[in-house]
């Protein structure tokens, strides 16, 4: 637990253990569907492996999250306390989508983008076997320049380096422009118009590929501009968080 606030309040007591640096993240991670400790380092690429055993051990303490041994792994799972989190983290999301100012070029981070796009495939639009996707951002470091998604019928996977199958269709374009595609402030088509973003490959997979992602949840918060009596969020609309 955090250092106490000395207080009676329930919110008091209960941000004791939620508002340490990270502690709301690690539990959008466990929402999301990340159970195992490399999965949850990958989509926390900028936590320190030593916080994050460290948060992860504060949360099994208040019952929050259970430790469950599995053979030579371990799983973390949220427990009914923790998945009670769930609504408050996806109302989080949601305030942030519709109040918070620009991104900063700090927040533009390659790694957890494609984490996220990878665990919002929808295999059932993908082709019938192994395609490689290959996203170019432009004007980043070369170290994060190049990156594919491997996709299945059944499964997908980040690489940072060049798996050495051949590559179906080739996105190349900013990683704020993609980011901004991803949350749903820029749909595919207009960032398609603009040249922003191209996507290179044979005609078919050209069309196909923004179909073979899931909107994320935020996609569909409205935006200031919009309806505010409009936002809801349901558990049942919920995906994985960016």
């Amino acid at each position: 637990m955090g250092r106490s606030y000395h207080q009676f309040c329930p919110v008091a007591k209960a941000m004791e253990l939620l508002d340490e640096r990270w502690t709301m993240l690690v539990i959008r991670e466990l929402i999301a569907g990340s159970h195992h400790f490399n999965e949850l380092r990958r989509g926390l690429p900028r936590m320190s492996p030593s916080l994050l055993s460290k948060r992860l051990h504060q949360l099994v303490n208040a019952g929050v999250v259970e430790r469950r041994p599995e053979g030579t792994e371990v799983r973390y799972l949220l427990t009914p306390a923790g998945r009670e989190l769930e609504p408050i983290v996806m109302a989080l999301g949601a305030w942030g989508v519709r109040w918070i100012g620009e991104l900063g070029d700090q927040d533009l981070d390659p790694k957890l983008l494609l984490w996220d796009m990878h665990r919002n495939i929808e295999h059932a639009a993908v082709p019938d076997r192994r395609t490689v996707v290959q996203f170019r951002f432009h004007a980043v470091a070369p170290q994060l320049r190049d990156w594919w998604l491997v996709i299945t019928p059944t499964d997908a996977d980040v690489c940072d380096t060049d798996p050495g199958h051949e590559v179906a269709v080739v996105v190349t374009t900013s990683l704020r422009c993609l980011i901004a595609v991803w949350l749903g402030d820029l749909p595919w088509l207009d960032a398609l118009r603009s040249g922003e973003l191209e996507i290179h490959g044979p005609e078919a997979l050209r069309r196909a590929l923004p179909t073979w992602f899931k909107p994320t949840m935020y996609s569909s918060v409205p935006r200031p501009d919009g309806d505010v009596d409009a936002i809801h969020i349901r558990a049942a609309d919920t995906g994985v968080p960016a």
